[in-house]
């Protein structure tokens, strides 16, 4: 059990939480937080001198419009009904999870005013898995993702969709079954629901730690097609990152040389001077998507830790503040240059299942005994090459446009909504050009024998090949590149 508080949440532990599937609960700090400041709201509301913005006052270019104290709820209700406009596909489940854990811990700061009880109706949903049906188009990321929000809210009162047990069904329906009554939204509650990142934290979180993974892949990979190729050891060697040193780069020399260490082939000696870039300056691209990696990771802790929605509510210094903590740009440009380190950690990676199937260096051309009759992995090699030249149309950032909304009350916005769900794809594609990497690489070890590669890459590759066989004669290729998908999403080699 995970207590939500005010220390700080990691991404490790973020990550734990949802691979353990550990169930959350408020923290006596958390719970008094949120008390606080809704009765401190709740007094407040009964000697308002002045309009505050979404309490008592319309929404976007209405806040000039007060609303009369007997339908401050009513506003709030309308408010998430009418705002769950969001279009296109689904978002995944496992990034929903994590939007209500994210809400959870936004309220868990006591700026923000829910009531406790809907708090708790937001950890019942996650603890029991029961996922709203949130889609990925709506979101200008900038006054908070109020569409997708508004549909991560909408079965705290009843309405929506949900996606529990594997089936999806209307929200009323579960709440029935588990004897949970609708919520009676208060002043200022829908807004709270409604302004935030945790659309666009949630899924850089998702696409985070999937980059993570697919970068420690991408220096074992890499090894593997080196050692496969002929390629040189001194593009790794210490020495040279020295001379340039940053961190990436000098932590993947670091890496190669472990995991190439011991290996026969690496040692033996070589006829060629040196190797094209895509095997020579793996340090250089590889680091600097390490550099990134960390850079990302950095905001978007910063991010999960902190209050988004807005007004913010101060009980101690009785002051409810309208401001700008809602906007998605802090983490909308970082999403995007993750978008760009992702899509040259693929671009590098098709260059080097090109080399392998170029019939060089001793490989027979496309990897197979008997090119002509058979093709081999002529066509693995147009596949990469498609995916890496959609990730580049993907990489254009969706954080440098902006279209003026609600009157033109909202006139920047982030559009990091979007830079979040291509954010995603390029991430999944990365991991199939990988795969496909592993997929040539372990395919051309093995016209290397019986010379061995290192102890560390030989144990990778008989675990796949007890998934993946080598392949004798053309066979169906598709079947084997989603096994090598599913290889790669496993960590055990990785530690």
């Amino acid at each position: 059990m995970h207590p939500i508080s005010h220390a700080h949440l990691s991404l490790e532990r973020l990550k734990n939480i949802i691979e353990n599937h550990e169930k959350i609960m408020l923290s006596q700090e958390a719970t008094a937080a949120i008390v606080k400041c809704r009765e401190y709201l709740d007094r407040k509301m009964e000697d308002l001198d002045r309009p505050i913005y979404g309490v008592t006052t319309g929404f976007g270019s209405l806040y000039n419009v007060s609303i009369p104290k007997e339908d401050l709820s009513q506003l709030q209700h309308n408010l998430v009904m009418s705002h769950a406009c969001g279009a296109g596909e689904k978002v995944r489940p496992e990034i929903v999870k994590l939007m209500l854990l994210l809400k959870v811990q936004n309220f868990s700061y006591g700026h923000s005013g829910a009531q406790l009880v809907t708090v708790q109706r937001l950890i019942d949903m996650f603890n029991e898995d029961i996922l709203p049906v949130v889609y990925q188009q709506g979101s200008l990321g900038a006054s908070g993702d109020l569409a997708p929000l508004a549909h991560l809210s909408l079965p705290l009162i009843g309405m929506g969709e949900v996606l529990y047990k594997g089936k999806i069904r209307p929200s009323a329906e579960v709440w029935a079954e588990k004897g949970w009554e609708p919520i009676r939204l208060q002043s200022k509650e829908g807004l709270a629901l409604l302004n935030g990142t945790q659309f666009m934290s949630a899924h850089a979180i998702w696409c985070l730690i999937k980059s993570m993974r697919l970068s420690k892949w991408a220096d074992v990979i890499g090894a593997m097609s080196l050692d496969a190729y002929d390629g040189r050891i001194e593009p790794f060697l210490p020495l040279t990152h020295k001379l340039r040193p940053h961190v990436g780069q000098i932590l993947t020399g670091e890496s190669f040389m472990k995991l190439l260490e011991g290996s026969e082939l690496i040692r033996r000696p070589k006829e060629h001077v040196q190797d094209p870039y895509s095997f020579r300056c793996i340090p250089q691209v590889h680091g600097a998507v390490k550099d990134n990696i960390m850079y990302v990771k950095s905001v978007i802790e910063n991010e999960i830790n902190s209050a988004t929605d807005n007004p913010n509510v101060f009980p101690d210094e009785d002051m409810v503040i309208s401001a700008g903590n809602f906007h998605g740009e802090p983490i909308a440009i970082p999403m995007d240059s993750l978008s760009i380190a992702m899509s040259e950690l693929a671009s590098i990676s098709e260059r080097r299942t090109y080399q392998l199937i170029h019939g060089l260096r001793g490989l027979p051309k496309y990897l197979v005994t008997e090119p002509g009759l058979n093709s081999g992995f002529m066509i693995p090699q147009y596949t990469a090459a498609n995916i890496v030249s959609q990730n580049k149309g993907l990489c254009w950032p969706a954080s440098c446009d902006s279209i003026p909304s609600s009157q033109g009350q909202e006139d920047h916005v982030s559009m990091g909504s979007n830079s979040a769900t291509k954010l995603v794809r390029v991430v999944d594609n990365t991991e199939t050009v990988l795969a496909i990497e592993l997929f040539n690489a372990a395919q051309a070890l093995e016209f290397r024998r019986p010379l061995k590669s290192s102890p560390a890459l030989e144990k990778v590759f008989e675990a796949y090949r007890k998934e993946v066989p080598f392949v004798e004669q053309d066979t169906y290729m598709h079947p084997l590149i989603v096994k090598s998908i599913e290889f790669l999403q496993r960590e055990e080699f990785l530690r």
